[in-house]
């Protein structure tokens, strides 16, 4: 009997707070749009008009907005934050659901207004949240006449929404007057009054106060800057705010400050180290960090490798490649500054070597026969090349045309009237550049990991085209960081395909990080030195430019998409193969349109590649 009491009170606390919710509830889930549905149409958007092609479209954090709730709206618990739109120097943010309206085209009307006015931030600005706002919607609708419309549709949905003057208290009504004139007509001189509460979030708005997160200073702190660090990642599709905490506190020392009102909250700082912790079960953590409203992310200054220890380290020089003369020094483009950085970058070239005679894996002959006989149409062969001045025999229909004219009297005294049998082959040159980053250690698969995949594909191309004629070398790379590249010469442009490139090949394996302008700098030089008059680097990789320094987001896309440009400038057409399944969002503005493509499938990337080179390289037959 007991136990149907507690399972009464259960039933009844559920249904009470169904009703609390569904009395509380101000958006309309029916009229709902969701940002991964919309994302890559409102990213062309956004570019069109626009916007910064270096940014990506991804979800808004939720964050508190500290306005006046109705008291059905505080005993819920559930209005208190709110997701907006900003962007910094990454990403656009846009909230991940809009359900605001009980219309579904208003609320997708309201994505591509948050789109427009994000397409004419600037990022520094000293006016106030509201003139800076005012002045975007004026920017915008003189720049976009055609959202004018939309824009008046907003505001008076939007407007429907703004809590009722004469409920507030008196200097809440005058923040609330002035943003509803700014709101319909965003021209007026107006200027945001002191009062006790902020305001309620204006949808149509931008962040008053985004919460930016950098990186850069965890990354800078006391950790060796050499020393690679390895994470399991735990995805989640809610963004969450952060706040940085200078140093972690040690567990034995310190003074108890806390306030025990707020024992209950998820929202205060632990000190849960999980870098440092044995226990490998994350679920816990996660659904802790979904609970959370900020996060705050410290650096340890305590060390871990005798927790931890990853084969990270350089491998003895006796089980090393073998470097091949002094380093390189390159340079490296700084978007921040707009300039280069002389000799920034130092690459070393290693070549393997190994005593071991490798064969094609017995599960490639089959593929191998077939691709090779696709390929017959690239192998140089003999043919008759007709009406030369001079050659081996006499051309029939050139001598015939020839005497035919004379007879007229309209013949040539020096006609081309010989045939010759010349070998037939392309003039081109090609690269294939492979990223031998520690990402290719993962499994796609229950047989195969990306590195499996890289090496068949690179066995099955160097099989496919070694009689091509073309002229064809391949490259591999990884880094350390910018003084450690590594370039990997599996096969040399002036080497025959043979046991020793299938002995470098077998013994390719994953590398470090992906610092990918460099290598791509040192590939053209490559290029450069060959005769072919048409030179393609294909670059094969699973994931975007990263290293352990300032290598990371927008820095290492800004380098390589350099780096494709300077290649363009020396006559070089560059192309990227990937197996990354987010590339889509990065690589068009790196390479352009129309210059990688996507493997969706990793196990079909060594039958695909020889025939994607065959379809690339057609026009120079």
């Amino acid at each position: 009997m007991k136990y149907d009491f507690w399972e009464l009170e259960e039933h009844v606390g559920q249904l009470w707070d169904k009703l609390i919710h569904r009395a509380a509830r101000q958006n309309h889930p029916d009229a709902a749009v969701y940002l991964d549905n919309i994302s890559k149409h409102l990213g062309v958007i956004f570019r069109a008009m626009g916007g910064d092609c270096s940014l990506s479209v991804t979800s808004s954090t939720a964050t508190e907005h500290r306005a006046r709730l109705g008291w059905m709206q505080s005993l819920s618990g559930k209005h208190d934050t709110i997701e907006l739109s900003w962007q910094d120097s990454r990403s656009l943010y846009l909230p991940s659901c809009i359900d605001v309206f009980p219309h579904k085209d208003l609320n997708y009307k309201l994505y591509i207004w948050l789109t427009a006015i994000s397409s004419i931030y600037a990022k520094c600005y000293t006016l106030p949240w509201l003139e800076y706002n005012q002045m975007l919607c004026q920017k915008t609708i003189a720049r976009f006449p055609g959202l004018r419309q939309s824009y008046q549709q907003l505001v008076k949905a939007q407007l429907e929404l703004r809590p009722d003057i004469k409920s507030l208290p008196a200097d809440e009504q005058q923040q609330e007057h002035v943003i509803q004139q700014a709101l319909k007509n965003p021209s007026l001189p107006l200027k945001l009054p002191i009062a006790g509460k902020p305001p309620y979030p204006v949808h149509l708005w931008l962040h008053p106060s985004p919460s930016f997160t950098d990186t850069t200073d965890i990354k800078s702190g006391t950790s060796d800057p050499d020393r690679p660090e390895i994470s399991r990642e735990v995805r989640s599709d809610r963004k969450h705010s952060a706040k940085r905490q200078r140093t972690a506190s040690d567990k034995n020392q310190g003074l108890l400050a806390m306030r025990f009102e707020n024992i209950f909250s998820w929202g205060d700082f632990i000190n849960l180290d999980r870098s440092s912790e044995d226990e490998d079960d994350l679920d816990a953590a996660q659904q802790a960090a979904e609970d959370m409203n900020q996060l705050h992310v410290v650096q340890d200054r305590r060390s871990i490798k005798s927790a931890l220890k990853f084969d990270l380290d350089l491998p003895s020089a006796a089980n090393d490649d073998l470097p091949l003369g002094d380093g390189i020094l390159l340079d490296e483009w700084d978007h921040r500054i707009s300039q280069y950085k002389k000799h920034y970058c130092e690459l070393q070239e290693m070549i393997s070597i190994s005593d071991e005679e490798s064969l094609l894996p017995s599960h490639l002959h089959r593929i191998s026969r077939r691709l090779k006989s696709q390929f017959e149409s690239l192998t140089p062969s003999r043919i008759w090349y007709k009406s030369q001045p001079d050659g081996a025999e006499i051309d029939i229909d050139s001598y015939h045309d020839f005497y035919s004219n004379r007879v007229r009297g309209s013949g040539e005294m020096n006609a081309n009237i010989y045939q010759d049998l010349r070998t037939h082959h392309r003039d081109l040159s090609c690269l294939l550049l492979a990223d031998l980053s520690l990402s290719t250690d993962s499994w796609v698969s229950n047989d195969a990991r990306v590195i499996d995949i890289i090496r068949e594909s690179l066995y099955l191309f160097s099989e496919t085209l070694a009689n091509s004629g073309d002229e064809l070398a391949i490259h591999g790379f990884s880094s350390r960081n910018r003084n450690h590249v590594r370039y990997h010469l599996i096969k040399r442009f002036t080497e025959q395909y043979g046991d020793d490139v299938r002995s470098r090949i077998h013994a390719i394996k994953p590398g470090f990080y992906t610092r990918m302008g460099a290598a791509i700098r040192h590939a053209c030089n490559h290029l450069q030195n060959t005769s072919g008059k048409q030179k393609l680097l294909l670059i094969l990789t699973d994931g975007k430019p990263n290293d352990l320094d300032i290598y990371e987001g927008r820095y290492g896309m800004e380098d390589t998409r350099k780096a494709i440009q300077e290649a363009h400038h020396m006559g070089i057409q560059p192309f990227c193969v990937t197996i990354d399944k987010q590339a889509g969002e990065y690589l068009p503005y790196i390479f352009g349109a129309g210059h990688f493509i996507m493997i969706k499938k990793a196990i079909e990337l060594p039958s695909k590649l020889p025939l994607l080179y065959a379809r690339l390289t057609r026009n120079h037959i």
